[in-house]
């Protein structure tokens, strides 16, 4: 131990290996073997690695593995991990080598979410994108790995080769709702023109929530409404629609959420709406509100706003119901008008 210590200070492992050799031949000791075979890796001497380490020893080859590992020399851990079946040591070993394919036979042969993910990234790094997304297809089959990978990716601004490895994994068994929506999630960003296609197909696989958010933080109100519509969120979508219009609008939507809506102030803020953004579907809303607002309240706030006569024709269809208020708004409007006809 000594000579070895002395050796390896002065870096004269050459000469070591003509020692160990001669020691060898003395006695048999699985150190002698181990540092037989650590000299070798050191002089470069792979030839003689593989011989010796095929032949019969007592050296502890995953340590000795594990040592040259530490040093850098990947050329003999390649030789010796590979003689121990060690995978994963091995396909780390290949990516510093830059051997991606290998590389990938091996995490193949792991198949350990650590590895395929070493062997993932070495590959983006190198835009090896067909063999980075091999790879790629059995981390994102797991939800715990599935953020790191997405934002390798984005490190290196790979974002169409993001979601095309995403978008091949759609199809295939084990897909999770994590998938789907960091699918969406990458649409939002940077490809917003095919996200509301996404939702629409996907909206059951979706983590609805997230999703809203990363919306609203993309100013993308459309998907924000449908997806709203989607949770219910039915008081959220009206609002949206309110304070993000004209893009978040349509009517057709808009009905179909205010019918719903929890809070029925929201009635008589729409109205408001309507007033202010699309004056002549304000009687059509009205109608379709009509068994579901107060009519009092509903002609009060349409005096106040200066347009009561606006909504003649909704009073008209609503006068069935002899409500005094309704009653009172006609007389006042037919009056206004001097319609002698209609006031009679």
């Amino acid at each position: 131990m000594r000579v070895i210590t002395a050796s390896e200070g002065q870096d004269a492992y050459v000469e070591l290996v003509r020692y160990l050799r001669m020691a060898r031949e003395l006695m048999k000791d699985s150190m002698i073997d181990g540092e037989l075979v650590f000299a070798l890796a050191k002089t470069h001497q792979l030839n003689d690695l593989e011989d010796f380490i095929n032949g019969s020893n007592q050296a502890n080859i995953q340590q000795v593995g594990d040592r040259c590992y530490d040093e850098r020399l990947y050329e003999a851990c390649k030789i010796l991990y590979t003689s121990i079946g060690n995978n994963q040591m091995l396909a780390s070993t290949l990516v510093y080598l830059k051997e991606y394919q290998q590389a990938l036979d091996a995490a193949k042969k792991a198949n350990i979410p650590k590895v395929w993910k070493e062997v993932a990234f070495a590959c983006v790094r190198s835009r090896e994108f067909r063999l980075a997304s091999i790879a790629g297809l059995n981390i994102i089959m797991q939800p715990d790995h599935l953020e790191s990978l997405i934002e390798h990716y984005e490190k290196y601004g790979y974002y169409k080769e993001l979601i095309n490895l995403l978008e091949s994994g759609l199809g295939a068994e084990g897909a999770h709702m994590g998938l789907y929506t960091e699918l969406g999630v990458l649409y939002a960003k940077y490809d917003p023109d095919r996200l509301m296609d996404h939702l629409k197909t996907f909206a059951q696989k979706l983590n609805i929530t997230k999703l809203i958010r990363v919306c609203e933080r993309y100013q993308m109100w459309p998907e924000c409404v449908f997806l709203q519509s989607h949770y219910d969120e039915y008081d959220n979508a009206v609002c949206t629609m309110m304070d993000h219009s004209p893009s978040s609008w349509r009517h057709d939507i808009f009905v179909q959420n205010i019918l719903k809506v929890s809070n029925h102030d929201l009635y008589y803020r729409a109205m408001i709406f309507y007033l202010e953004e699309e004056p002549m579907l304000l009687n059509d809303l009205l109608k379709i509100l009509s068994m579901k607002i107060d009519l009092p309240k509903a002609v009060s706030v349409m005096r106040k706003a200066g347009h009561l006569p606006l909504i003649t024709p909704f009073l008209k269809s609503v006068q069935n119901q002899n409500v005094s208020a309704v009653n009172e708004a006609l007389n006042e409007i037919y009056v206004e008008n001097e319609d002698h006809e209609s006031l009679k």
